[in-house]
């Protein structure tokens, strides 16, 4: 179906849960992209053990690869890590996705379809189709207010700017300059969208249920919460201008529907 892809999964202090999703994200892949895929775990030198799981499960499968971090520096970093790692593994298609089984790994079918057609698939709660399940209402508050306020302050039609299950092919990362990126937790989501449509490539959403886990605790803060609020505004200031070589009115016209 596609070229290489590799699944990049953040971890810190998730023992209880990178065996299983590893292993049901292997399966999956292994039935999508029989041969042509990669598992990257990039674990902050998690207390729980959750790195020693990790290589066990690497020494186990020639498909798992384990990019150990000397501290935990915020989810943005690891993501740039695992991108440039990724990158240098000759990734075509780069996953981003959770530890937690937030993510289910049932839609990385639906989004390995839409980037044969898309440059960056966004796994969306907030499309027909989508949804969240066993949230709170303070929770749901905060995640559709944090994307309405993202999207109005941006101008981008995106129903789902903050969400972490996404697939971005190697020419976005390679267009959007990652090394100029300092955004964390759900801005660095934000940014690594809006820089690829003021690039001009073309965007699309997928339903997904996002599912709270059942093991561990969320990484959700007030403080990632509050970030959002100040830096999405930077966001408009701060993309670098070889990035912003088209315009948003042209970015619009490239999302698919």
């Amino acid at each position: 179906m596609h070229e290489r892809a590799w699944v990049v999964i953040p971890t810190y202090n998730e023992a209880a849960n990178v065996e299983g999703i590893v292993r049901a994200t292997a399966a999956e892949l292994e039935r999508l992209v029989p041969g042509s895929h990669r598992i990257l775990i990039v674990d902050d030198n998690s207390p729980d053990g959750t790195g020693v799981i990790a290589d066990r499960l690497a020494a186990e499968s020639q498909e798992v690869e384990v990019l150990h971090r000397d501290a935990k520096t915020g989810l943005g970093h690891a993501y740039l890590a695992g991108f440039a790692c990724a990158l240098g593994g000759n990734a075509e298609l780069v996953i981003e996705m959770d530890a937690d089984f937030s993510h289910d790994p049932r839609y990385l079918e639906p989004l390995l379809q839409a980037a044969q057609s898309a440059d960056l698939v966004l796994g969306s709660r907030y499309v027909p189709g989508g949804g969240v399940q066993d949230w709170g209402i303070i929770r749901r508050l905060i995640s559709r207010g944090g994307g309405l306020y993202a999207r109005a302050i941006l101008g981008v039609p995106i129903h789902d700017l903050t969400g972490g299950f996404k697939c971005i092919h190697r020419r976005v990362l390679e267009a959007i300059e990652l090394e100029t990126v300092r955004a964390e937790g759900y801005v660095f989501q934000i940014e690594v969208t809006y820089r690829a449509l003021l690039a001009g490539f073309r965007v699309t959403e997928v339903p997904i249920v996002f599912r709270d886990r059942s093991v561990g605790t969320s990484k959700m803060s007030t403080r990632i919460a509050l970030e959002a609020m100040w830096a999405v505004p930077l966001l408009r200031r701060s993309a670098p201008a070889a990035v912003a070589h088209g315009t948003l009115d042209a970015a619009r016209n490239r999302i698919a529907s």
